[in-house]
């Protein structure tokens, strides 16, 4: 299975804690990186420690959390190397994955129910890179990333 960086902030503790059930169950191993409890914290923090995981090579992919699903986005995509995508819909989830090959999926835990949320990670680590022609649109990501 996949290796998965999980983080949230305080907004969807528990809402990350049913996500690393859910994944542990389905045979992922799963890298928390915090928040862990209720306590209010900063997004950007833990966005950060999770696109940090991801991006040297502790997951393979990263599924991060706060209330609306941007702040953490924002905040993951500021690491050399994160393709965060905020995902709120089956379309979002399958596209970010086949044509951007997005390594970060971000949710929002007070704009869906918990099922709704983990239906959409499962989607999200089920969906293949397409490449071909989306493979060259990923490398001119990369290079954004290198020109800083």
């Amino acid at each position: 299975m996949t290796r998965i960086v999980v983080a949230s902030d305080h907004a969807a503790f528990e809402a990350k804690a049913a996500l690393v059930a859910h994944l542990r169950a389905a045979g992922h191993e799963v890298l928390d990186v915090g928040t862990d409890g209720p306590a209010s914290v900063d997004y950007p923090d833990f966005g950060a420690k999770g696109a940090r995981a991801v991006a040297d090579g502790r997951g393979e992919r990263g599924v991060f959390l706060c209330g609306s699903g941007i702040g953490i986005c924002i905040a993951a995509n500021k690491v050399r190397g994160i393709r965060a995508a905020q995902v709120y819909d089956e379309s979002s989830a399958e596209m970010s994955r086949r044509h951007n090959d997005a390594n970060v999926a971000c949710l929002g835990a007070r704009t869906m129910p918990v099922p709704r949320l983990l239906a959409l990670v499962d989607l999200f680590l089920a969906t293949p890179f397409e490449g071909g022609r989306h493979a060259g649109r990923v490398r001119k990501l990369a290079d954004l990333d290198a020109a800083g």
